[in-house]
């Protein structure tokens, strides 16, 4: 693999900060499953329905997995500025990640200086500290700049980790160049933008709140517009920026809950989780939240795999048969959508732009039926976890029967589009058969694909400069584009192939996307 690192472009920066985002999404997801059986099984309401579970070491067990669950919400910043370097970062990502959480720290440690010297603190008076939007922060009194501040400060040690962390120092100072001047002038650099943020923020704050409030001013199509927005956002890998947004921001709401001011539709929705005086969930926040996609994920994308599968030839609906199940399964269970999306996106994106209106629409008919589920995967556990184990007050019920309309609904539509305009979808090509016997097993490793071929079919070894991976998709850097074979990747296994620029693309995979990167990072580093 070539040594020489390209500039990253604006597009590229984009697009490899959203994917560091689902390192602490990820984490954040399972925690909020572990919250969300924890709270509820250990609720009154439930041990009321439910009274053999009032049992001291079932109790105990529930609580545990409950405070395990909170710790993701706790200190989910710090856990932005440690992700988005050692995401970003090309070479030597663990000393990234270590100057992240430095910056984190240094940074509130100067703002705590900034607020004592301008005598806001020391202060135990509630209505300074709220004016002054003044919280612990690792046990540090500071003004609480939320995700945003954690991604800024993110940002900016990634650009100090990328042009210093090979500095050469005077042989006096050599001790202190290479990788250990990275925290060093992490340290100082931050320790000035923490003079600055007091002045700065209030603006930040103004443009967030500016953004609720476009958001929050269409009424009922205020969820529309995220939900159609953050499918359209998808295929360009981005969706993450605007989750990010409306689920950690001040524009996705912001809510005394337990006696602390909590910002984000999904903060919101775990601190009421966490919070036993409260009962129900915060319409407001949930409506941005897991509800709004069960339609489309529960049923309408099931619905078009069933249309797809229909509308094949006969002789090929065995053959994919397998990938369409696989593709159901894991919108449904692990709200994975791409599977199912990348078979028609490409072929028909019209038929895409319906999916992402008819997503956007499911989260206001959520919304409008006051239904309050909340959480970040829109799957069956949700469903069951949030919905159903919370009782009645979470209106659980309207969820199947809106995804039986909208499987209903996706069906008709799909299969009349399909047929109606000979839409090639899987299955309707003469020529599958003779495809899939191209397709060689011999090199088929662990994650279930033949990584060799995908390797060869991207153009070899000396052809990519940069490999990483999100949830579901390989994201690389070629040197050239003319060597990648998108028939071939397909051929092995790729749901689709986006081409972003000259240089960039993305290979989707699937689940198993993580697996097929490792065993080619590990070919890469064995040829080189």
């Amino acid at each position: 693999m070539p040594h020489s690192q390209p500039k990253m472009s604006l597009w590229e920066f984009f697009q490899s900060l959203g994917k560091t985002f689902m390192l602490p999404v990820a984490l954040l997801s399972f925690c909020g499953i572990m919250l969300g059986i924890g709270s509820s099984l250990s609720s009154h309401d439930v041990l009321t329905l439910i009274p053999l579970l009032d049992q001291p070491f079932l109790q105990y067990l529930f609580i545990w997995m409950a405070k395990i669950g909170s710790f993701a919400f706790s200190y989910l910043p710090v856990m932005f500025a440690i992700a988005i370097p050692l995401g970003m970062a090309r070479e030597n990502k663990g000393v990234a990640a270590f100057a992240g959480f430095v910056g984190f720290a240094v940074l509130n440690l100067s703002v705590n200086f900034w607020l004592n010297i301008n005598g806001i603190l020391p202060t135990t008076d509630a209505t300074v500290l709220k004016a002054n939007n003044v919280q612990n922060i690792l046990g540090i009194q500071s003004i609480d700049t939320g995700i945003l501040g954690a991604v800024i400060v993110g940002i900016v040690v990634f650009w100090l980790h990328e042009r210093f962390h090979n500095i050469r120092l005077p042989d006096a100072l050599a001790f202190f160049g290479g990788t250990r001047f990275v925290p060093i002038i992490t340290t100082v650099v931050m320790g000035l933008l923490g003079l600055v943020v007091p002045l700065i923020w209030p603006f930040f704050a103004r443009a967030i709140t500016g953004l609720g409030w476009m958001i929050n001013s269409a009424g009922e199509f205020g969820p529309m517009i995220f939900g159609t927005g953050e499918r359209l956002l998808l295929p360009f890998g981005l969706q993450h920026i605007l989750v990010a947004i409306i689920r950690f921001t001040d524009a996705g709401g912001t809510m005394e809950v337990c006696g602390h001011s909590v910002s984000g539709a999904l903060t919101i929705f775990q601190a009421q989780l966490a919070c036993p005086e409260t009962h129900g969930f915060a319409e407001s926040a949930t409506r941005f939240l897991s509800q709004g996609k069960m339609p489309a994920f529960l049923g309408g994308l099931p619905g078009a795999a069933l249309a797809i599968y229909h509308c094949a030839r006969p002789e090929n609906r065995h053959k994919i048969k397998g990938l369409l199940i696989s593709g159901v399964v894991a919108c449904v269970v692990g709200g994975t959508t791409e599977p199912i999306e990348f078979l028609f996106l490409f072929v028909a994106p019209v038929l895409y732009l319906i999916h992402a209106l008819l997503t956007g629409l499911g989260f206001t008919v959520m919304a409008m039926l006051g239904v309050t589920i909340g959480n970040t995967d829109g799957n069956v556990i949700d469903f069951f976890v949030f919905g159903v184990l919370h009782g009645l007050s979470t209106k659980w019920y309207w969820v199947p029967v809106i995804a039986a309309v909208w499987f209903v609904g996706y069906y008709a539509i799909f299969r009349f589009a399909i047929t109606r305009f000979n839409i090639k979808t899987p299955g309707r090509e003469a020529e599958t058969s003779r495809v899939e016997q191209q397709v060689s097993r011999a090199g088929v490793g662990k994650s279930g694909y033949n990584t060799p071929a995908i390797l060869a079919a991207l153009g070899g070894v000396d052809n990519i400069t940069s490999l990483d991976n999100c949830l579901t998709r390989l994201r690389l850097s070629v040197a050239d584009m003319s060597k990648v074979d998108d028939a071939a990747l397909k051929a092995n296994g790729a749901i689709g192939v986006v081409h972003l620029n000259q240089t960039n693309l993305q290979v989707v995979i699937g689940p198993q996307v993580q697996s097929v990167k490792d065993e080619m990072a590990h070919l890469m580093s064995a040829t080189v």
